[in-house]
């Protein structure tokens, strides 16, 4: 991919405007997950060390262009400096007197947070006006904040046709991972995606179909697909209205070699609650009165199979209702054998979505796996096959 990177630009004495994603949960006007700050401090530390002054933009909550006290990002600065360990100063704005005052004043070893972006409404209009005033205050931009490159805004798309663009680190390391996965993958690769509704993801079906050798469904959707097959799934959430569309999915499929997995065995229960009575039956067994919540152990083990015979994995969903044992059993023996694969160098694993992570998380898997995304909308985009406009922009000579 033809996108820079920190290592191909000089840095000493240069502003660096880094356009970060640092919209972490707050309580009492205290960081309660500093996550997202902590994957920063790579890029701000490297352009540190080159050197360089990096200047902070981002986003913080959804102001709608307004200034909302509550939505400042001047509480975050104590975080950002015990995770990033250099002093870190505050402006009051991301352009204009405050932000070039501030600039001006940025000593060396020293990083500047400017306010909330999104407290101007030129910002969610990518306005090239407030763009070139971003642009104006440092010499390069450094774009890493992949979580919010699905986004044309002036400060992830357009002020990068104002400066010399480059990715971070967090950006470059999640653009690596995602090529590895779909863009040239070690074959075979096999998707898992679950979840509740094929509607809201047709558009990732539509794409995926067409570029893996496997495609494990799980979830509500893979009630949906039984339906398609005329299997009576009881009370089961399904989109029996959406069969059309199942079957056009695997008819795409089969033309394109892509073998879709269902589950053959099933977990199914009376109601929905921790510990509930449960039995596991066909996947064409289902009592009337009862509901799918989870795959069943032949399905793992086929899953199983189909992991071992793969050298990528990309998996965007649970298998079952995770969120409440025994339903977690389906996606925790899955996440489990393809946690082992990869720590056995066996298979490239790349995860995201926010149920993905958690349900991963809750497995003891995500630590094992190649590459874990935070970035949600904009991963799912990815997967469905749509250009991310703060990554197009990078691609820009």
């Amino acid at each position: 991919m033809a996108w820079k990177t920190l290592d191909e630009v000089d840095l000493a004495g240069k502003v660096a405007l880094v356009r970060v994603d640092i919209n972490v949960p707050m309580e009492n006007g205290k960081v309660t997950d500093a996550t997202r700050i902590e994957k920063i401090v790579p890029t701000v530390r490297d352009i540190l060390e080159k050197g360089g002054k990096p200047v902070l933009l981002a986003h913080f909550g959804r102001p709608k262009g307004q200034v909302v006290a509550e939505m400042s990002l001047e509480p975050l600065v104590p975080a950002l400096q015990a995770a990033i360990g250099a002093p870190v100063k505050f402006a009051s704005d991301c352009v204009d007197g405050p932000a070039k005052a501030a600039v001006q004043a940025l000593g060396a070893g020293e990083v500047l947070l400017l306010e909330n972006t999104r407290f101007h409404a030129g910002e969610e209009k990518n306005d090239p006006m407030l763009a070139a005033e971003m642009g104006a205050l440092g010499d390069i931009y450094v774009n890493d904040a992949f979580s919010a490159a699905h986004r044309a805004h002036a400060s992830t798309e357009g002020i990068a046709r104002v400066l010399p663009a480059v990715a971070g680190r967090l950006m470059e390391a999640e653009l690596k991972a995602l090529n590895a996965a779909l863009g040239d993958p070690k074959r075979p690769v096999t998707a898992v995606v679950g979840g509740a509704k094929v509607s809201t993801k047709l558009d990732l079906l539509g794409n995926l179909v067409s570029k893996v050798d496997h495609l494990i469904i799980g979830g509500g959707m893979a009630n949906t697909f039984l339906v398609a097959q005329g299997i009576d799934v009881g009370k089961s959430l399904a989109e029996r209205d959406m069969a059309d569309t199942a079957r056009e999915i695997m008819g795409k499929a089969k033309d394109a070699g892509c073998t879709i997995h269902l589950p053959v065995d099933v977990v199914v229960a009376r109601e929905f609650k921790a510990g509930a009575d449960n039995e596991t039956v066909a996947n064409d067994a289902c009592p009337a009165d009862a509901m799918i919540l989870d795959a069943g152990p032949k399905s793992v083990d086929e899953i199983a199979s189909v992991f071992e015979a793969s050298k990528t994995l990309i998996w965007n969903g649970p298998l079952g209702a995770f969120e409440i044992a025994p339903f977690d059993a389906a996606t925790n023996a899955a996440a489990a054998k393809a946690a082992e694969l990869t720590r056995a160098g066996k298979l490239i694993s790349v995860a995201g979505g926010g149920d993905t992570v958690a349900a991963l998380n809750k497995a003891d898997a995500a630590k094992d796996f190649t590459y874990i995304s935070t970035a949600g909308g904009a991963f799912l985009e990815w997967m469905e096959g749509k250009e991310l406009p703060g990554v197009a922009a990078l691609e820009r000579d």
